[in-house]
């Protein structure tokens, strides 16, 4: 009799309706799998939004100067990465002077980086006779171009946050509306 009642026991299992819906694991599936969707989308923003920091370089000035990336931090900088050869280079100058001399007395910093390919004369004669009114440092190695990601397109600038964040990057000559925008938004934030 035992061994019976264990048959139909068991029968009476593989006979039983099944307990859930099935809807219901569907719906518990497409919920976790959205939730999983969800977390990655905020995980992909978060580390879109984080702002590299700017790599630690040394500038080399016209004048010999040496100036860290680490030194300028609390200040907002452009480092602009340039050429004598470069016809947008030399078409944004004059407005790469006039946004420095804007927000220079508010803690601005501008920093033109003369490409390797650029003859040091060229360089030096160009800084005189625009009277350039912000540092000019020579990269005559390529180090500094490389440090910033490989730098070969001119002109290429780095815009900095007074944490030492790049916040920016610009290939050609920016709209300089914008430019001054977002270095105004940047000098008002505490440091």
């Amino acid at each position: 009799m035992t061994s019976g009642n264990k048959k139909l026991t068991i029968e009476r299992m593989d006979t039983l309706p099944e307990t859930r819906p099935a809807g219901r694991s569907k719906t518990r599936a497409a919920a976790i799998t959205l939730a999983i969707a969800a977390a990655l989308v905020a995980l992909g923003i978060f580390i879109l939004s984080q702002k590299p920091a700017a790599p630690d370089a040394k500038f080399i000035t016209l004048d010999g100067e040496a100036i860290h990336t680490k030194d300028l931090r609390g200040k907002v900088v452009l480092v602009n990465f340039w050429a004598t050869s470069c016809t947008v280079c030399m078409h944004e100058m004059p407005k790469l002077i006039e946004t420095h001399n804007k927000f220079a007395p508010r803690g601005y910093q501008t920093i033109a980086v003369a490409m390797s390919y650029d003859p040091p004369n060229y360089v030096l004669d160009y800084t005189k006779r625009q009277a350039l009114p912000f540092r000019v440092a020579l990269d005559q190695l390529g180090e500094l171009a490389r440090q910033f990601g490989d730098v070969r397109v001119t002109p290429t600038s780095f815009l900095i946050d007074k944490q030492g964040r790049i916040v920016r990057q610009l290939q050609g000559e920016p709209d300089f509306a914008q430019l001054d925008k977002l270095i105004d938004e940047l000098l008002r934030e505490p440091t």
